[in-house]
């Protein structure tokens, strides 16, 4: 009988343990290529290098990996927003401008940005999957843009308005890019993605704020 030694252990050991990650990583990789429908569990397991049996010992359905694909890459981004905000110092206007900032970038430049296109084009077909996203994140992290307005509207820094209504305006294009990069991106002009961003804000904020008094 073949000994393993306490090296090849440790490296099976990691390899178990890294295995839900490959497999969320392959998933996602497949469901942008693919399409959800379209993606099967064994395509998964291929891609992932595993067996379809053993991609059944850790997830039952290609509904829950997706589930555990937004439990494990964009929940954290949700805390980290919240404990940020908590330790902000500055303006209302200046937190909107940093929260929306980082949460473009930690979106845009990664595998994530395909999560918007995925859920429209799919949330006909998967009705539940649709709903798990919109209330495990875009209801959370709508709910942060909402606080941070209100804060402003109370502090006199932006006008009375619709605080829910203004942070889903304030969301929508960064939504909308997300979804044009993932479909009509190779039969469009380029997109300086900062400046647009950043054009964005200096718009959505300056129609925010209260006017100032003018001395003619």
């Amino acid at each position: 009988m073949k000994i393993q030694c306490p090296i090849e252990q440790c490296r099976w050991k990691r390899r178990k343990e890294a295995r839900p990650d490959e497999i969320l990583d392959a998933a996602l990789d497949l469901f942008t290529e693919k399409g959800f429908s379209s993606t099967r569990m064994v395509d998964i397991a291929k891609k992932a290098g595993i067996s379809k049996g053993t991609l059944y010992l850790y997830f039952a359905s290609k509904e829950i990996i997706f589930q555990e694909l937004l439990r494990t890459m964009i929940t954290p981004m949700v805390d980290e927003a919240e404990l940020a905000i908590k330790a902000f110092k500055g303006s209302s206007a200046e937190l909107l401008e940093v929260m929306v900032c980082r949460w473009w970038s930690n979106i845009w430049n990664s595998k994530l940005s395909s999560i918007p296109k995925l859920i429209v084009s799919e949330a006909g077909n998967f009705p539940e999957m649709a709903e798990f996203y919109v209330e495990t994140i875009v209801k959370r992290a709508r709910g942060l843009f909402e606080a941070i307005i209100q804060q402003g509207i109370d502090n006199h820094e932006f006008k009375p308005c619709d605080n829910r209504t203004a942070a889903r305006l304030l969301m929508a294009p960064v939504i909308q890019a997300n979804i044009w990069k993932h479909s009509l991106k190779p039969y469009d002009s380029e997109l300086d993605e900062q400046a647009y961003i950043q054009l964005h804000l200096e718009l959505f904020l300056s129609g925010l704020k209260k006017a100032t008094d003018r001395t003619i």
